[in-house]
């Protein structure tokens, strides 16, 4: 889910709608844990904030594999917010837009940041404030689906439009799939490390996910493709903010 305050109505109510899907899959989620577990080994009680937290699922399986840290969930929904903080215990409401996130420079230490950066009108200035309320040295754990999938560059060389892309907030156009998320950019593997490294971090390692939406008989072969993350499903990037 979102976090940033969408430029129309149409858009923000869209994102509200509790009937738009919100979790990507405990696949992805844990994977995106334990890289967080393996950066935060040597420390105790630092403060995560996942931003875009949704309905709280992925905090909530990084919390089994994060203890003595502290998660706090973040989101502009306030539909979001109810649902996650069952999961989570504590949830903050903030946007990037309206003076950025409701926290001091440098006040965490880590940010987990799951699926969001693709519904993104302005991803840079997104990353501008994650940098901001990162201390030096903090980390990013990053995901966001990857248009270069092994079975997005098959539909590509159709002629099918491929998953993950959407032409229209209203129904699926020329890709398979049934549901519409509302996502407005796409990276490959090589895209994200460029965006990252201009927009101030340093990044450590980029991963792959499998996609919970991947038909049965093909997941086999999407958690294969995910020992080449540049032909993943999903891209798990961990950066650290430059000092």
């Amino acid at each position: 889910m979102t976090t940033v305050r969408p430029p129309a109505p149409g858009l923000r109510d869209f994102y509200e709608n509790p009937a738009v899907p919100v979790a990507s899959g405990d696949a992805r989620s844990r994977r995106q844990a334990l890289m967080l577990r393996h950066a935060l080994r040597d420390r105790t009680g630092a403060t995560v904030l996942d931003v875009g937290c949704g309905d709280g699922t992925a905090a909530a399986v990084a919390a089994t594999l994060l203890p003595g840290h502290r998660i706090v969930g973040v989101d502009w929904s306030q539909d979001a917010l109810r649902r996650a903080a069952p999961r989570i215990g504590t949830v903050v409401r903030g946007e990037f837009g309206d003076g950025g996130l409701p926290f001091a420079d440098g006040a965490a230490d880590a940010v987990l940041f799951s699926e969001v950066v693709e519904h993104l009108v302005d991803p840079d200035s997104a990353l501008d404030e994650l940098r901001r309320v990162l201390a030096p040295g903090g980390h990013l754990m990053l995901s966001t689906p990857n248009l270069a999938a092994w079975y997005n560059r098959a539909l590509l060389l159709a002629g099918v439009q491929p998953v993950f892309s959407e032409v229209s907030l209203r129904a699926i156009h020329g890709r398979p799939g049934t549901e519409v998320v509302g996502h407005l950019r796409l990276y490959t593997a090589r895209a994200l490390r460029e965006f990252l490294t201009a927009s101030g971090f340093e990044v450590v390692r980029v991963a792959g996910a499998p996609f919970h939406g991947v038909p049965r008989a093909l997941r086999p072969l999407d958690r294969l493709a995910c020992a080449v993350p540049g032909a993943a499903s999903i891209l798990l990037a961990h950066a650290r903010r430059a000092r």
